[in-house]
C-alpha cells in the first residue's frame, strides 16, 4: 500500500485513522478528507491503493466514496471504519464495494491486524460484522430452502394426477383414460387441468416431457 486516503470529519480520529493506516503500512502516504465532496475530489485527482472511510460525513454518506472509488479505481481497496454495526449500514456499504468493515470502538492494534489481513487477501472485518455477515447467509441459506420446499409442494401431485400424466405421456386419450379408470370424462380433464397448472404446462408434449423427467415414462 502506497497511497492512502483517510475519508473522516473529526480531525482527532481522522488523526488516529492515519496512524493505523501507517503502523498497517509503513512509509504509506496518506490523503485527508472531512467531507463526502473532498473525498470524491481527491478520488479524481491521485490514485489510492487503499481508503478508511467513516460513513456518517457531514454532508452525506461515507457509502458514496465507497461506491465512486471503487468505480473509478477498481483496484483500490475501500474499507469502512464506522461506529454503526447494524444491517442497514453494513449491507448497503458491502453492496457498494466496500472491501472490509471495521468497528471505531477497537483498539488501535486490533485494527492494525485486521488490516493487515488484506495481505493475504482476507477481507478485514471486524469480529462481530464477520458474525453478523456468516449469520445472514446462515439466514438466507434456511430461507432459500424453505423456498425451494414450497415451490416442491406446489408441484406435488396426487397418485391419481400422477396416474393421470403418465398416461397422458403415453398417448392415451381423455376418453380412453376415463375408461381405464372408470370415471367421467369431466373429471379426467378436471385432473389433467390440475396437473398442466401444477407442472406450468400447457401441451400434451409437455407433459410428456415432465413425466419422462420424474420417471413415469421412457424418454
Amino acid at each position: 500500500m502506497q497511497n492512502a486516503l483517510i475519508v473522516e470529519d473529526l480531525p482527532e480520529i481522522r488523526d488516529w485513522l492515519v496512524q493505523v493506516a501507517q503502523a498497517a503500512f509503513p512509509g504509506v502516504a496518506v490523503t485527508r478528507a472531512a467531507r463526502v465532496d473532498e473525498a470524491l475530489a481527491r478520488v479524481t485527482e491521485r490514485g489510492f491503493d487503499l481508503a478508511l472511510i467513516d460513513l456518517g460525513l457531514p454532508d452525506g454518506s461515507g457509502i458514496d466514496v465507497v461506491g465512486a472509488l471503487r468505480q473509478r479505481q477498481p483496484t483500490a481497496v475501500p474499507v469502512v471504519v464506522t461506529i454503526y454495526d447494524d444491517d442497514d449500514h453494513l449491507f448497503p456499504a458491502l453492496q457498494a464495494g466496500a472491501f472490509g468493515y471495521l468497528l471505531k470502538e477497537q483498539p488501535q492494534d486490533a485494527l492494525v491486524a485486521q488490516l493487515l489481513r488484506m495481505t493475504q487477501g482476507e477481507p478485514p472485518l471486524s469480529p462481530p460484522i464477520a458474525r453478523r455477515v456468516l449469520s445472514y447467509f446462515a439466514g438466507e441459506a434456511q430461507r432459500r430452502q424453505s423456498l425451494v420446499r414450497q415451490v416442491e409442494e406446489q408441484v406435488r401431485l396426487t397418485d391419481r394426477e400422477t396416474e393421470v400424466l403418465q398416461r397422458v405421456a403415453k398417448g392415451y386419450t381423455l376418453p380412453e383414460i376415463a375408461t381405464q379408470f372408470g370415471l367421467s370424462r369431466h373429471t379426467i380433464a378436471d385432473h389433467i387441468k390440475q396437473v398442466y397448472r401444477k407442472l406450468n404446462v400447457s401441451s400434451r408434449a409437455e407433459a410428456a416431457l415432465e413425466a419422462a423427467r420424474r420417471g413415469l415414462v421412457n424418454p
